[in-house]
């Protein structure tokens, strides 16, 4: 049986090796947390087939249409940027096939991908992923506690984000801690019950005060969120590929646990803000 250090010094070569064959110089690297300004495309064409163990995408919405939302008690554009308008529903659809496509070449077999969003994206992506050969596994409802009011009094107040959790190949073996979720501390959440299987809605609440000391994202993550993800479905050492990572929340959860992190974002003030957050970390806190 390899020795830890062996296994850690082979992994360590093994990510090199990954990141050489990136013809990019990346934006910010410190240990195994590098992060990239480009289109995630670019990137994903680069890397070797079979070379990530998880994805983790937060994909654009795409919902920037001049309304408004709460936030804070007071009434803001949803507006987030032109990387968050829709370019119709055709080419909103292409967009997400082309991406997932890309994922399904790097991802090791076996491996998974993670994908977060709304009722304005998450259905599409869905299918994207089915289109291009993936097995899904579950799909997680992320119940906000302290979600914000709808401001026109005509819907349901939006209080959750779907997850869709997926493999590679119908056949393959994917990774699942099953006892780190049964057993593991999730006292934040009051729908989790002690030793009890865990199930697939997640109360947790929007980032908290400290995540967002250097600022924010507008569709930033909690780090527990990410936490849970990146713990249920990858070992230390792994690499874990965040396509639109934005202020890095997935990244922040990768290192905080053991894990290799690769970044890629087309703004970059929120990879300045990745970075700041990175610097920022003391051994296992935030």
């Amino acid at each position: 049986m390899r020795k830890p250090k062996e296994k850690l010094k082979k992994s360590m070569e093994g990510n090199k090796k990954i990141l050489e064959s990136v013809k990019y110089k990346p934006y910010f690297s410190k240990g195994n947390f590098v992060l990239y300004n480009a289109d995630c495309l670019k990137i994903l064409e680069q890397l070797p087939e079979n070379s990530i163990d998880m994805i983790f995408a937060d994909p654009p919405y795409l919902l920037s249409n001049g309304g408004f939302t709460v936030h804070a008690g007071k009434m803001v554009s949803v507006n987030k940027g032109q990387w968050d308008v829709s370019n119709g529903l055709k080419k909103d659809f292409e967009f997400h096939l082309e991406w997932t496509k890309a994922c399904h070449r790097v991802l090791k077999p076996g491996g998974t991908i993670w994908i977060s969003g709304t009722y304005h994206s998450i259905y599409q992506c869905g299918f994207a992923l089915q289109v291009n050969k993936f097995h899904i596994l579950n799909d997680i409802t992320w119940f906000k506690p302290n979600a914000s009011p709808n401001l026109s009094c005509r819907f349901f107040t939006a209080s959750h984000e779907t997850l869709v959790w997926a493999r590679k190949d119908k056949k393959g073996k994917h990774k699942f801690n099953y006892e780190e979720m049964k057993n593991g501390a999730w006292a934040n959440d009051f729908l989790k019950k002690p030793n009890k299987q865990m199930r697939s809605v997640w109360a947790i609440g929007t980032p908290k005060t400290e995540e967002k000391k250097f600022g924010k994202h507008p569709t930033q993550k909690p780090v527990d969120l990410l936490v849970r993800i990146v713990v249920a479905s990858t070992d230390k050492g792994d690499l874990v590929l965040d396509p639109f990572t934005g202020s890095s929340t997935t990244g922040i959860a990768a290192h905080l646990n053991g894990r290799k992190f690769i970044g890629v974002d087309l703004e970059k003030k929120y990879l300045d803000l990745s970075a700041k957050r990175y610097n920022d970390l003391k051994e296992g806190l935030l």
